[in-house]
């Protein structure tokens, strides 16, 4: 985010806030890469470390918030730079939203932990879609430090597979759940947890089309993706 403005010193408020925002995008991570270890390998201490994060990206995203107000209250800024402030503010919300996910995988843990759920059901089969989820995550971090319009769109393409992963993880557990009713509480449990990594894909897709919207002006939300494709040339 380099492009100069009259006011150097908004520049620097700029930057200080995009920095802010990447600090945070660290720290949801972190968060997600902890909730899958957590998630796979049955990690009571790990998961309780992703839910100690928990307040701090809160707080991160409340001072941001509060930055952003005090910035567009000061500078009044027009065009590009309105949408940019914008853009910061949908982007921190879902990095919040992200890693409110990230906290309710580790309480789902420790509530299996605590229940002795069956390991015969497929939980490790989360892993890929647990993965795919958290590369998108950084990912879309990286388009947005970049504001690459083209990792942008790749992110979106990319947000089908987990769709997919998803999917199929269900029609799994539903099989299970039909051949062996006493399965129906787990398998439960194992469909919040894909749900929650299913949202966590949504979020890395929606800071992505917040690059999209700094880049190129266009609100691409809710846009079927081979829409998106044309206006993007």
């Amino acid at each position: 985010m380099t492009e100069k403005h009259l006011s150097s010193q908004f520049d620097a408020e700029l930057n200080m806030v995009s920095g802010m925002v990447m600090e945070m995008g660290g720290l949801v991570e972190q968060q997600m890469r902890q909730a899958v270890e957590a998630m796979v390998d049955y990690n009571a201490e790990v998961a309780m470390s992703v839910l100690k994060a928990e307040p701090q990206v809160n707080s991160m995203e409340m001072e941001i918030d509060h930055e952003l107000t005090s910035i567009i209250g000061r500078r009044q800024p027009t065009a590009r730079d309105l949408r940019l402030l914008i853009a910061i503010s949908r982007a921190t919300g879902n990095l919040e939203r992200a890693g409110d996910e990230a906290a309710k995988i580790a309480r789902m843990v420790q509530g299996i932990i605590q229940n002795g759920t069956a390991r015969s059901l497929p939980s490790s089969e989360l892993r890929v879609a647990a993965n795919l989820a958290s590369d998108l995550l950084r990912r879309s971090l990286d388009s947005f430090a970049r504001l690459d319009s083209r990792i942008a769109l790749e992110i979106l393409r990319a947000d089908n597979l987990i769709d997919i992963e998803y999917d199929g993880f269900m029609r799994k557990l539903v099989t299970y759940m039909m051949e062996d009713p006493r399965t129906i509480s787990q398998s439960l449990d194992l469909m919040f947890l894909a749900k929650s990594i299913e949202r966590i894909g949504d979020h890395a897709k929606n800071i992505a089309e917040c690059v999209i919207y700094i880049v190129k002006g266009l609100d691409v939300r809710h846009t079927p993706l081979q829409a998106i494709e044309s206006q993007l040339g």
